[in-house]
C-alpha cells in the first residue's frame, strides 16, 4: 500500500468534450480513463472544470463516477476559457503543497497553456500524466509530461470512422495543431530501433539484468506518448514476445514473477544481415577504388537498403556499428593519417607475399 501511486485528477472538460465530438465524432466517456488510471494507482481526488449548463448529460455521467464538478461562471470568449485554466492550475498547485501524499497528477487536456504547470509539478517531484485527443493536443504538452495517453487509444474508446473533422485545426486557445500521421508498415522497424537503442542504453548504465518493467519505464521517459497499443499489441509482454520471435531480443525468467529479463540475443538475425550488407558494400567499393573511408560509407549502405540505421540494432553511431562488425570478423578498420579517417576493408584470406605487395601498391595509387 505504501508503494501505491496516489493520483489527483483534473479535467479540462470543455477541451476534452469538444475534442471528442469534433475530432472523433463521439461523446466523451470517462469510463475508459478510469480504467487506465486504475492500472496506475489509486485516484484520491477527482475534479472537472467547466460551464455545466452547456454539458447537462455529461454532468450526470461524471457524477456517477464521483467526480467533483467545479463550476466556471458563464463568461464570454477567452475570458471564460482562461478562468477555467487559471482555477484548475491554482487548485493543482494548492493540492501539491497541502497534500504531500499525492504522488501523481493527471490532467485531461490537450491545451499547451498547462505546460508551465506540468514543469512546476515535476520540479516538486510529482509525476505528471496527460490525457488528450490526438488531433487537438498541442505538441508541447506530451513532451512535458512523464507519460501522455491519447484518449482514442484507450480500451473502450471507439472513434467514429466517418464524420470526424479534418485532422488539422486549432485548439481552444488558438494554437494551430497538426495530428501525428497514422502509423504505417515501416513502424515495425521504428519499434525495433526504439527498443534496441533503449535496451542498449540501459545495459551500458546498469550492473544487473534489465527487467521488462524497467524497459517500459525507460521507453516512456524517451517518448511520453509511447504505448504498445499504437502498434497493435494488447500488452507490453505481447510486444516483447513479438520482438523475441523476430530475434531482436531474448527473454528469460527473473525472480520477479511476470517481469522477465530482457537482453540482446547472442546472434541477432537482423544484426547479422546488417553486418553482411556492410561487408558486401565494402567489398564492392574495394574492387572499384580500393578500401573506402568510413565517412560516406553509411550513404553507400543506404543506397542498397534505404531503411538502414545502426540504431535499429542498438548502436549509438555508425563507427560503433563498424567496430562491432570488425570484432565479429566481417570487416577490418585501420586508421589512415593521410585521410584522417578510418579505412574499411574486407578481411583477406591467406595470400603469398607478392600478391599482398601488389595490393598495397594499388591502394597507394588509388589514394593519390
Amino acid at each position: 500500500m505504501a508503494d501505491e501511486e496516489r493520483i489527483a485528477l483534473f479535467i479540462d472538460f470543455e477541451n476534452l468534450a469538444i475534442g471528442a465530438r469534433d475530432r472523433l465524432g463521439i461523446q466523451f466517456d470517462y469510463g475508459p480513463v478510469a480504467d487506465a488510471l486504475a492500472e496506475r494507482g489509486r485516484v484520491v481526488t477527482r475534479r472537472a472544470y467547466g460551464d455545466w449548463t452547456m454539458f447537462d448529460q455529461d454532468r450526470k455521467n461524471l457524477v456517477r463516477h464521483h467526480i467533483d464538478l467545479i463550476e466556471i461562471p458563464q463568461r464570454m470568449g477567452h475570458s471564460r476559457k482562461n478562468a477555467a485554466d487559471i482555477k484548475m492550475a491554482v487548485d493543482a498547485l494548492e493540492l501539491a503543497f497541502e497534500r504531500e501524499y499525492v504522488t501523481t497528477f493527471v490532467f485531461l487536456t490537450g491545451d499547451s497553456d498547462f505546460t508551465p504547470l506540468v514543469h512546476k509539478l515535476r520540479e516538486h517531484n510529482r509525476r505528471v500524466i496527460g490525457v488528450g485527443i490526438k488531433a487537438s493536443t498541442s505538441a508541447l504538452l506530451p513532451a512535458a509530461c512523464d507519460e501522455f495517453l491519447f484518449y482514442e487509444n484507450l480500451d473502450g474508446v471507439e472513434p467514429r470512422k466517418k464524420g470526424a473533422r479534418p485532422r488539422k485545426g486549432k485548439e481552444a486557445n488558438g494554437d494551430v495543431v497538426e495530428a501525428p500521421a497514422r502509423r504505417g508498415p515501416t513502424d515495425a522497424r521504428k519499434l525495433e530501433r526504439l527498443v534496441n537503442t533503449t535496451l542498449a542504453g540501459l545495459e551500458r548504465n546498469s550492473n544487473g539484468p534489465i527487467l521488462a518493467s524497467a524497459l517500459k519505464r525507460a521507453l516512456i521517459r524517451k517518448d511520453s506518448t509511447f504505448s504498445e497499443t499504437e502498434y497493435g499489441f494488447r500488452a507490453f509482454g505481447e510486444l516483447l514476445r513479438f520482438l523475441q520471435g523476430r530475434k531482436i531480443i531474448e527473454l528469460a525468467k527473473s525472480s520477479a514473477r511476470g517481469d522477465p529479463e530482457v537482453m540482446f540475443p547472442e546472434k541477432g538475425e537482423g544484426e547479422e544481415k546488417a553486418f553482411e550488407l556492410l561487408r558486401d558494400v565494402v567489398d564492392e567499393a574495394e574492387e572499384r577504388e580500393g578500401p573506402p573511408p568510413l565517412s560516406g560509407l553509411k550513404n553507400k549502405l543506404r543506397r542498397k537498403d534505404p531503411e538502414f540505421s545502426e540504431k535499429t540494432f542498438g548502436f549509438n553511431g555508425f563507427l560503433q556499428f563498424c567496430k562491432a562488425a570488425a570484432t565479429r570478423g566481417y570487416v577490418e578498420l585501420e586508421w589512415d593519417d593521410e585521410l584522417d579517417d578510418y579505412e574499411v576493408r574486407v578481411p583477406e584470406e591467406e595470400e603469398d607475399g607478392e600478391v599482398e605487395v601488389e595490393r598495397e601498391e594499388e591502394r597507394g595509387r588509388n589514394r593519390r
